[in-house]
């Protein structure tokens, strides 16, 4: 199993801090935001790792993790996102890597208290389909919410005004091979962008979407208040606990 982190992007909700530099390469408390997606993968026992980023400071990337040895890695892959295009469109880059093995896609900026284990290990068995991680939040509206049948998620509304449930799906998610497949199928979504909760709505509809609850905290650090938070509780509680 692979992973893949996706840190492009202009951060264009960080201006002015992000027009000298990537989001991703922001201090969340004493260490680039970058560190902490890469050690969810490390710590979930992956060791093939492909960094997805873009615009003028890609170079960045490696000057600072060159081949991964502080995460204990042998090699770190790198891949360029020209222009912007949403997730989805970011995770199509990762084809050739992935190579038909399943894979672990974490957001560049999502910060999580624990680790990942249980459900990569249950991913790991898992045949087929794809597997997502839900937070309780107090603003649903901001993210993926599931909507629920009993147990079964029958679907992931983007950004509800009215949500039916107070969970997010955060931005961890686990597919099979069929990922890229379904990608291609996309059409851009209002905002001109190939969406990844059309792509989890795929698999939903194939009866092929497992899901857990993600133990700790959790932040998505992409706005000035969610960055401050998540540099909070990084100072306070640590984070990426084994």
């Amino acid at each position: 199993m692979k992973g893949v982190v996706l840190a492009g992007g202009l951060g264009s909700r960080l201006y002015p801090l992000t027009k000298v530099t990537n989001k991703h390469l922001l201090p969340v408390y004493n260490e680039p935001m970058i560190y902490y997606p890469i050690r969810i993968l490390v710590n979930a026992g992956i060791e093939e790792i492909l960094i997805v980023t873009g615009g003028n400071n890609a170079g960045d990337f490696l000057r600072l993790l060159e081949n991964g040895k502080e995460f204990g890695l042998k090699h770190i892959n790198y891949t360029y996102q020209q222009g912007e295009g949403g997730i989805a469109a970011a995770l199509s880059l990762a084809e050739h890597f992935a190579d038909r093995d399943k894979i672990v896609v974490v957001l560049g900026d999502n910060i999580i208290e624990t680790n990942i284990r249980e459900a990569a290990d249950e991913f790991r068995k898992q045949k087929e389909g794809a597997r997502i991680l839900l937070k309780e939040v107090t603003d649903p509206q901001r993210f993926g919410v599931p909507v629920f049948e009993g147990e079964t998620i029958i679907r992931v509304e983007e950004k509800p005004a009215k949500p039916a449930s107070n969970y997010a799906v955060i931005g961890i998610y686990m597919y099979d091979y069929r990922v890229f497949e379904f990608i291609r199928s996309l059409q851009p979504s209002e905002r001109g962008e190939l969406e990844i909760t059309d792509v989890n709505n795929f698999y939903i509809r194939e009866g092929k979407m497992q899901w857990d609850i993600l133990n700790g905290w959790w932040s998505d650090a992409g706005t000035f208040e969610s960055l401050q938070s998540a540099g909070n509780m990084v100072a306070k509680t640590g984070a990426n606990k084994i």
